[in-house]
């Protein structure tokens, strides 16, 4: 027997790393022993999350600027990680955008916009990395998806959000089917609605939305970042790699009920 959660040694990459969710899971794959980059827009939201990771956990990550609107920009990402650390063994795809609004008012602009980072902008980040994984032969990807992908919300504001959900469940699916015989698993965490601060600032906006949410979760809570810790690594590790293609839900249980 083995510690099959063990990281050591494995190079990981964490877009949407400076906060939230994605900082969460950076902060978890480094303390299993990775060595982790983070990256999003703004290097001083990196640098604050790599303070942080560091006095929570004792360990350095990288940090690398990534606009995930712009191809050129992920491919850069993609070159500078494997410049800094060798190679990519783990990619996390933690962007998102969230913006609540009803079907009924909701602009072609907005709904792209959502599109463009949830969808178009993971596709990208898959298709950059993949390719580093795919010409080894061994690669973990990880897309960060949402309990919305199968399930709609009994409030207004959610539709296009959960829409690009199941496109990036979807996504998942295909590429694990795509790339399986090259050893480069692609699977998903979806998370129930957790306390980011994007969240909490909604929360405060519209607290009859939380306790819509509440009503669908059996275990009661609203979701920690910390909930999606334990997925990821599991994910990234040796006790995943029978795995491919699937979504597991920290959701407190949402997931099993109508």
């Amino acid at each position: 027997m083995k510690n099959l959660f063990d990281l050591t040694g494995k190079k990981a990459v964490v877009v949407g790393g400076g906060g939230g969710i994605g900082q969460a899971i950076a902060g978890g794959l480094a303390f299993a022993g990775a060595d982790v980059v983070i990256a999003s827009r703004k290097m001083e939201t990196l640098e604050a999350a790599a303070a942080a990771i560091k006095e929570e956990t004792g360990k350095d990550v990288a940090c690398l600027t990534v606009d995930v609107l712009d191809p050129a920009s992920i491919q850069n990402l993609a070159d500078e990680s494997v410049k800094l650390m060798g190679t990519v063994d783990i990619l996390v795809n933690s962007q998102g955008l969230n913006k609540k609004i009803p079907s009924l008012e909701i602009t072609a602009e907005d709904w792209d916009a959502m599109f463009d980072i949830n969808v178009r902008g993971t596709m990208l980040a898959c298709q950059a990395f993949g390719k580093i994984m795919v010409e080894k032969g061994y690669g973990k990807i990880i897309n960060v998806s949402s309990i919305r992908g199968i399930r709609a919300l009994n409030s207004p504001g959610n539709t296009c959000y959960s829409c690009t959900k199941s496109s990036v469940d979807m996504l998942t699916k295909s590429l694990s089917a795509e790339w399986a015989k090259s050893n480069v698993h692609v699977n998903a965490i979806g998370p129930v609605v957790t306390e980011t601060p994007m969240m909490i600032s909604i929360f405060e906006q519209n607290p009859a939305l939380k306790a819509a949410v509440l009503s669908n979760i059996p275990m009661g809570r609203i979701g920690l970042t910390s909930d999606n810790i334990g997925p990821a690594i599991f994910l990234a590790s040796e006790a995943s790699d029978f795995l491919t293609g699937h979504v597991i839900y920290p959701d407190g249980g949402c997931a099993a009920i109508i």
